[in-house]
This record gives structure tokens, sequence and C-alpha cells, in this order.
């Protein structure tokens, strides 16, 4: 059939519905009908495609056992890198007793400030410190027989816990309070949790702490759901069939978190403290003043990592030790330099152990620490000087032997042995280096290791190569011949 055939079949072009063409040549008419395909065709090629739906990915941080302030900067690693990876929240699947609450508040403020969602899920207890921190997530999810709250700060110290004072008491109740607001969960129960003398009726009488039961914090809308499991409780949450990345801490958190524990940076600074001053008092550098600075480095490492040292605690200890060591070897005696050593020491210490939002109670403990730590060395240091020599490895470390002349060694000279047991009086003061009257003689001296005034009776107690040793007499006595 030909194409002028064909055209008078076809219905003509004006009853095309909605379209009106014109008067065209069958080429005309071929090329718009090729157009309209090939338009048709291009249009389905470049209609989108429905991507195949991806997991959300969870990341779970476990908190467990104590609170400490190593706990805080692995929780902000964490949720950076939920964020950069895209994941829809990061869920804290706690467990604790408490601890401590510079740390909590420093987990508190990252939960609030965190750019993805956060979810608490509450695995049998959030207790004290764990409270703060599962109020301040966005979701609050409770196992069956869970508990939150009973978060009152007490002093700990001795092997005993006691209430804090007001002030502190004041402050973590606010803190509470102002977490509850942010999540929309009622502050009176909040700061029930923390204060005694908060009162709520029906629920908790005035002079007891508030804990809730998972049945009990659902119906007062404290927590918002309730499940048995991780799986369950992100189910829960809005976040079914998620990929679950379990957090975990690198090797540096981990010793971090051991060398902030308050345990053992109290020993740390004991043995830091303990080695230095066996170093001071004997000569040469050997292992205590080797320990000594392991220690310290270590004690300061774990706490400049935790953001709780700077340049400011450094500083001051430092200070503190060149006052101590201007005070024995320079300035002996002054007792300003000694004065001024110690509190520099201990203040610098106590900062160390004091992280942002501590209590006055907090500061009152770290105080107690480092000045517990400084008398325990100071204790120490002097038995060990005492001890050491008589010990096989003292024996060893030190020379007890006496090197006599007629074995063939070098003894002082002669003269100077005639001052030996001999007493006279302190002509200069005694730094320890001075000039001393015996026998109507001016005689180079040195003390013991002790102050001499001038004018003070003393008495030769050896003679050590080149040096004549003395040491102060509490009376005058006759001299010796």
């Amino acid at each position: 059939m030909s194409l002028g055939s064909a055209r008078r079949v076809c219905a003509p072009r004006s009853t095309l519905p909605g379209y009106s063409l014109g008067r065209n040549n069958d080429g005309q008419m071929t090329g718009i009908a090729v157009a309209a395909i090939l338009l048709v065709l291009s249009g389905a090629a470049q209609a989108p495609v429905a991507a195949p739906a991806t997991a959300p990915v969870v990341y779970v941080v476990e908190i467990e056992g104590v609170i400490d302030l190593g706990l805080a900067p692995f929780l902000s690693r964490t949720i950076n890198e939920a964020k950069a990876a895209g994941a829809t929240a990061v869920l804290l699947e706690i467990n604790t007793f408490g601890g401590r609450v510079d740390a909590a508040v420093a987990m508190r403020d990252a939960l609030i400030n965190a750019p993805v969602r956060t979810i608490a899920f509450v695995n049998q207890r959030a207790i004290s410190a764990g409270a703060l921190i599962a109020l301040a997530c966005e979701t609050l999810v409770m196992t069956k027989g869970a508990t939150i709250g009973a978060a009152a700060p007490v002093l700990s110290g001795g092997g005993e816990s006691r209430p804090a004072d007001e002030k502190s008491v004041s402050y973590v109740r606010k803190e509470f309070r102002a977490t509850a607001e942010t999540r929309n969960r009622p502050p009176a129960f909040a700061e029930a949790m923390v204060d005694a003398d908060v009162e709520i009726a029906g629920v908790i009488e005035k002079g007891k702490l508030l804990t809730l039961t998972t049945s009990e914090a659902l119906a007062h809308s404290v927590a918002d759901l309730a499940a048995g499991a991780v799986d369950e409780a992100l189910e829960a949450a809005g976040v079914s069939g998620a990929s679950v990345v379990r957090a975990r801490q690198t090797w540096a958190e981990s010793v971090v978190r051991f060398l902030t524990n308050p345990v053992v940076s109290s020993l740390l600074m004991t043995l830091g403290l303990l080695g230095l001053l066996v170093e001071i008092r004997t000569p040469g550098f050997g292992v205590p003043g080797a320990v000594g600075l392991m220690s310290i480095s270590l004690f300061f490492w774990g706490h400049w990592i935790v953001r709780l040292a700077g340049w400011e605690e450094l500083l001051l200890v430092s200070i503190g030790v060149l006052l101590l060591a201007l005070e024995i070897f320079v300035l002996p005696g002054t007792t300003v330099a000694g004065i001024a050593g110690g509190l520099a020491l201990i203040a610098g210490l106590a900062m160390t152990l004091i992280g942002a939002g501590a209590t006055p109670a907090a500061i009152i403990v770290a105080l107690g620490r480092v000045a517990l730590s400084l008398l325990v060395a100071m204790a120490a240091g002097f038995a060990l000087l005492r001890v050491i020599p008589r010990l096989p490895i003292g024996q060893r470390l030190i020379l007890s032997s006496g090197m006599q002349a007629d074995m063939g060694y070098v003894s002082a000279p002669e003269r100077d042995w005639q001052w030996l047991g001999r007493t006279g009086k302190a002509l200069s003061p005694m730094r320890p280096a001075g000039i001393a009257e015996i026998d109507g003689n001016r005689i180079d001296v040195v003390s013991e290791g002790g102050f001499i005034e001038a004018g003070a009776p003393i008495e030769v107690t050896r003679v050590d190569g080149n040096r004549i040793v003395i040491r102060p007499l509490s009376r005058p006595r006759g001299e010796s011949t």
C-alpha cells in the first residue's frame, strides 16, 4: 500500500485531540513522529530509579563500672565519628552506680550538644552520675526491672563516704534540672534524685532521695520507652533494622582511664614525690630520681589527655620543686622558700585533679589527696634513707666499707684528723658550708645537711676527704682532747 492510499484511510490530522499540526508534507509528519518516539524513550531512560534502601547505622557505647574522666573524651570521639560516618544515632548502654561529677558533667555537655540523635538504654541501672548521662539523651529507654536516680553528691575518702556540702548539692541539683528541661522531662523529678529536700506529692516525701523503677519512670514521663535488649530498644525508638557499630576504646584511651583512676593517680603522685625527695637527699642521679620523674610524667600525661592538666599546672609544680630545692641547697632554714614551694606544689597537683564543673567538695577532696600523698612521700623518704643502707640491695648501691690508708687508699690530710670529735662554735651560718672556731682555730667546715646559725655550738662528727663535717650540739659540752 502506498503512502497516498494510507493517508486516505487514516483519520484527518484535525481530529487528533489537543494538537494542531497544520499542513505539512509526508516527510515532516514522519520526522515529527520519530522525534516524538525518541522523546518518549529518552524520558523513560531518564526516569529516576528508586535506589535500594540502606540500613541505618547506630553507634553503641557501653557505659559500665565507674564513670571516670577517661570516659568523657571517649564519648566525644565516638559522637564525632558517628557524625562523620553519617550514622542515624548514638546509643549509650548504661549500667553504672555512678562516679565523678565533673566527668558526668563533661559527658552531659557532649550529649546535649551532639550533632546526631542520642539514645540512652538503661540496662539495669543508671545511678548517681549515670542518671545525669541518661537524662541528657534525647530518647530514654529502660529495660525491665531497671532503676534510675539516687544522685546525691558525696565525698569519698578514708574508706567511707559522707554527704557533700550544700553548695555541691545545689550545683548538682541545678545541673539535673537544666538537663531535664532541655529534654522536656519533669524537672522536679530530676531535682528529687539529687536533693532529699525536694518533695513530690504522691511520689517521694521530704528527706528521701528519688529512685524510679522502669514502670515508675514511664508513668511519670522520665523515661520514654521500655525494651529488653539493644535491638529492641532501637526498634522501639524507631530505628529498626539498624546496623550496629560497637565503639571500642583505643589502647591509649584505656591507658589514660587507668592512669586517671583515683587510686592509681594518688599512687603515681606519691611515688613521684618520694623519688624526687630521695634523689634530692642523695648525691648523683640514680634509680629514685628516674622512678620519680617517670611517675610524675605518667601522672601529668594521663591528666593532660583528659584535659585536666595544662601549662598552668605544670608551671606551678615546676616552681614548687625549684623552691623546695632552693630551700634545701641554697637557703636552708629560711622556711619562706620551703613554704612557698610546698604550697605551689600542692596547688599545681590539686588543680590537675579538678575538672570543669567540679564542686567545692571535690576541690577539698583533691587538696586532701595531694596533701596526703606529700605526707606519705616524706615519711617514706625519711624511712628509706635510714633503711636502704642496711638492705642487701642498698649495700650494693652504697659503699659502706672503709678505705683505710694502710690498704693503699689516700685518706684525708693528716692534720684534719685532729679535729675529729672536738667541739667549737659556728662563726658563720652553715648553708651548709661555713667557718667554725675549734680550739681557737678558724676552720672551713660543712654541716651534715641542716642549717646552723652563727654562734651555735657544734661538734666534728667525721672527716670525709678534704671536708670536715660537723653537726649542731643541743647544749655546749666540754671540749674533747
